[in-house]
């Protein structure tokens, strides 16, 4: 045993055993004495040194100093706690004197109060105190307010470097979207010769692009299962499509480039499995490739989302929604008088009306089956033959111009617009009619939508994951397409460069084989994949598929192939080669080479 050990034993038992007279500071030479021949002490401590000194384990002086030391500690433990009370019965006096200096006179003040109602006002003064500490965050420096706390953002960026290549002998596509958006194209007629041809996309000339898109949104916990969105995104222009904003574009010079709001939805979601959306919001349907939508499209309206495990690893989903494609201006009209005054055009308001029903099931569990059908119904997207319209000028305009596509991309069937008179009325000035034309498309939409993704998780974390779409658009009416479409738009060619018989169509599909991380979240995180797509002309609009593949739209076929490789913590590189070919009409292929940094947060 230390010296340090008996000292600490010392004091305790000296503490407990030293009589109150001993203890007593105030009584001085009253300390006991270790002595070889001292009688027996009543300090049980000062006995078991004396016991000690005379086995010969300690020595007088070593019993002597421990003696002092434990008598020292206890001394300063007593004073410690009377101390304590000093101050307890100080602050009690304290208090009554204030609650006598700001009693009123003839107040009655109970001067007991029993200690468990002491108990209760301590616990609910504490209580109240704490809550309002953690509604106001005055008790947590630097945490956010309540109500910044239900708001949560999130962004990411992106950086890309995109090589456009073209083989020799493509065919120039006519640029129905430049025409529908801006000015009608003159078309030749009895009364006039157009010298210049109608514009057209690029299919010669390779393009090297530098690109970004930049995104920053935020969700917002409202209240009893409400909650909002918001997000903001670059990009060229406002197409649906596409965020990418070009280096150099937007008149170049360093110039700043535009915000669009990308995303605006409230959204109701009572228990987990059901949620309700309006606004713009994210595709409600689940597609597994962006073979039919976009993969990150923004849908406008409402939709209804929802789900039940109806047996162990079997839960049926369903999803439908109503979203207003186009809105007709509330004063759309030809602004000219007549007899009856200005004329005002009907609604010629777009739709689409969706539903998709499927299931989840987990075959084993490593093994994981997903699959859906669904149906879209587009309303007012089909072009329609005006009634007869003379036309004077580029600014004057026709009953169904509004029916033309105010965005598109290439592929689709196109019809004209305008019934503009070959015979003229002998009213007319001398230059006649001219033949301006606006163009739309030549087929209804109903596709018909299967989709199906294969999970393979036997070497988890890698899966092995198959991805298969297919679409038929239902309401296509070859003959009826062709005896409209503005040739030679899908039409095929002829040894003598005139068109063929019209060989467009309305199906689609695409298979892809993913290996790796489901996701690329963390260094060495990586996946890579492999596919063939088929999307003929009339299958799908073209305003809403892929804007990559072929440089977007429908009437594409080829392969793709791509990989990513994590980097670090939501940092990633991916690379993406795809080769598209024109399935009908003029010859037309490109090889597209994007190699992108990601970054999310």
């Amino acid at each position: 045993m230390t010296k340090r050990q008996l000292a600490g034993t010392a004091a305790i038992l000296l503490a407990l055993s030293v009589p109150a007279s001993a203890q007593d500071d105030t009584q001085p030479g009253k300390r006991p004495t270790v002595s070889r021949g001292a009688p027996p002490s009543s300090n049980a401590t000062v006995n078991l040194i004396n016991l000690l000194v005379k086995q010969g384990t300690l020595s007088e002086d070593q019993a002597a100093a421990l003696v002092k030391q434990a008598d020292d500690e206890a001394y300063v433990a007593r004073q410690a706690t009377r101390d304590a009370t000093t101050k307890a019965e100080g602050a009690e006096k304290a208090a009554t004197t204030a609650t006598d200096a700001v009693s009123p006179p003839g107040t009655k003040r109970v001067t007991y109060v029993p200690e468990i109602v002491k108990k209760q006002l301590r616990d609910e003064i504490r209580a109240e105190v704490m809550a309002k500490a953690e509604k106001e965050n005055w008790a947590s420096p630097g945490k956010y307010p309540e109500w910044a706390q239900r708001i949560r953002f999130y962004g990411d960026i992106r950086a890309r470097y995109e090589g456009d290549h073209f083989p020799a002998g493509n065919g120039p596509l006519e640029n129905f979207n430049a025409i529908n958006t801006g000015n009608p194209f003159l078309e030749d007629n009895l009364n006039a010769v157009n010298p210049y041809a109608p514009p057209s996309y690029n299919t010669t000339q390779d393009r090297n692009r530098f690109r970004f898109r930049a995104r920053l949104g935020a969700d917002i916990d409202l209240f009893d299962g409400f909650s909002a969105g918001l997000r903001i995104a670059t990009g060229d222009s406002s197409s649906p499509v596409s965020t990418n904003q070009t280096f150099g574009g937007n008149g170049g010079d360093f110039s700043k480039y535009a915000l669009w709001l990308d995303r605006a939805f409230v959204k109701y979601q009572p228990v987990q499995d059901f949620v309700a959306s309006v606004g713009r919001f994210d595709n409600p349907f689940w597609s597994p490739t962006d073979l039919v939508w976009y993969k990150e499209i923004g849908f406008d309206g409402f939709a209804i989302q929802a789900k039940q495990q109806v047996a162990e690893g079997f839960t049926p989903f369903f999803a439908g929604g109503a979203f207003p494609v186009f809105n007709t201006d509330l004063n759309a009209g030809l602004n000219t008088s007549d007899p009856s005054g200005n004329i005002k055009l009907p609604s010629r308001d777009k739709w689409l009306f969706g539903a998709q029903g499927g299931f989840g099931a987990t075959l084993d569990p490593e093994t994981n089956l997903t699959m859906a059908f669904a149906y879209y119904d587009f309303t007012n997207v089909r072009g329609k033959l005006s009634s007869a319209c003379v036309v004077a000028a580029a600014s004057d305009v026709c009953d169904t111009d509004m029916l033309r596509p105010t965005f598109a991309q290439k592929g689709n069937t196109y019809m004209r617009l305008r019934n503009i008179p070959l015979v003229l009325p002998a009213a007319l000035p001398p230059t006649g009619s001219e033949n301006f034309q606006f163009y739309g498309l030549a087929s209804d939409f109903r596709p018909v939508v299967a989709s199906a993704q294969l999970d393979f998780a036997q070497f988890n974390p890698i899966h092995v994951i198959l991805d298969a779409e297919y679409i038929w658009n239902t309401a296509f009416d070859r003959a009826a397409v062709a005896a409209v479409a503005v040739r030679p738009n899908n039409f095929a060619g002829t040894p003598d460069g005139s068109p063929g018989p019209y060989n467009g169509g309305n199906q689609g599909w695409l298979a892809r084989l993913t290996v790796g991380n489901k996701e690329v979240k963390h260094l060495w995180d990586w996946n890579a994949h492999v596919g063939y797509k088929y999307l003929e002309s009339d299958a799908m609009v073209d305003a809403f598929v892929d804007s990559d593949f072929g440089l977007g739209g429908t009437n594409l076929k080829g392969y793709f192939i791509g990989g990513n490789v994590g980097l670090g913590e939501n940092v990633w590189a991916s690379v993406r080669w795809m080769s598209a070919n024109n399935i009908a009409g003029l010859p037309y292929a490109v090889d597209i080479v994007q190699l992108d940094l990601n970054a999310r947060f």
